[in-house]
């Protein structure tokens, strides 16, 4: 298992500064956001010369570029915004062939309006699902043609909500290009430790053999979000579910201050190790 952070954790639109960051902070490699060379994260082109200095960046620090965020709202009421979107992630697709990053993260949306991360009532609705489920079968269609596997990540707030949720969506797109991006803290809101643990053992039984990577970050019993090991996650036991499910991938963490990163690090690699 390797040990990765967001990108975007750490402030600038340099991408060796960015990355001499994530590699002196203890990561071997990132989840790369495009907002860290200045550009949109869904951005309407990206220069040629963008791509390179992303390249040269990744090999002078020794940082590997382990996926790259695709997020848009998959499921806006306003088609439209849905069209633009796709348009925007196909740029991101195609730059991550360019940059041999072998998976984009996205985010499965909601109806609410003004923000994909945040909950609305009719994303429990069957047109919201639908919704989405076409935006994702053209999704795979720009995977396929490149290359490049798709992660969605269950999220309270989103039409996925929970392990079942995406394993239920894998099996109704029938492409192995769509996999589970699995985060602990977001699989559930307010809730006891040992509800959470019963929560997080069905989700790694239910998501087995379709995680392409794991998130790190906590949560508190109130339901606020928390940096790794500071809430009432049980990372040890997430992190040995995780092995003994065969998952030997990367373990990215983020939410968290440029300046925790260290200890973070220390933390989850003694887990990892």
């Amino acid at each position: 298992m390797q040990l990765g952070i967001f990108a975007k954790t750490f402030p600038g639109t340099n991408p060796k500064q960015v990355l001499s960051a994530v590699r002196d902070s203890g990561f071997a490699t990132t989840q790369f956001n495009l907002a860290c060379v200045g550009l949109p994260s869904m951005p309407d082109a990206v220069a040629p010369e963008t791509i390179a200095a992303i390249r040269a960046a990744s090999e002078e620090t020794g940082v590997s570029l382990a996926a790259l965020s695709g997020t848009y709202n998959m499921a806006h009421p306003d088609k439209s915004v849905r069209e633009r979107g796709l348009e925007q992630l196909g740029i991101v697709i195609e730059t991550a062939a360019a940059l041999q990053i072998p998976l984009v993260t996205l985010c499965t949306g909601s109806r609410h309006a003004q923000d994909q991360w945040m909950y609305h009532p009719d994303n429990a609705l069957p047109s919201a699902w639908a919704d989405m489920a076409a935006e994702m079968e053209k999704a795979l269609e720009l995977a396929e043609q490149h290359d490049i596997e798709l992660g969605i990540e269950p999220e309270q707030a989103n039409i996925v909500t929970s392990a079942a949720d995406a394993v239920r969506l894998i099996g109704e797109m029938g492409s192995k290009r769509l996999r589970i991006v699995l985060d602990p803290a977001n699989l559930f809101e307010q809730a006891t430790p040992a509800e959470v643990s019963d929560i997080v053992a069905r989700a790694i039984e239910l998501s087995a053999g379709h995680v392409a990577m794991a998130h790190a970050k906590d949560r508190h019993a109130d339901g606020r979000f928390a940096t790794a090991g500071q809430g009432i996650v049980d990372f040890p036991a997430f992190i040995d579910g995780l092995r003994a499910t065969g998952f030997n991938g990367v373990l990215v963490t983020h939410g968290l201050a440029p300046e925790e990163a260290p200890a973070v690090a220390r933390f989850l690699s003694g887990l990892i190790r």
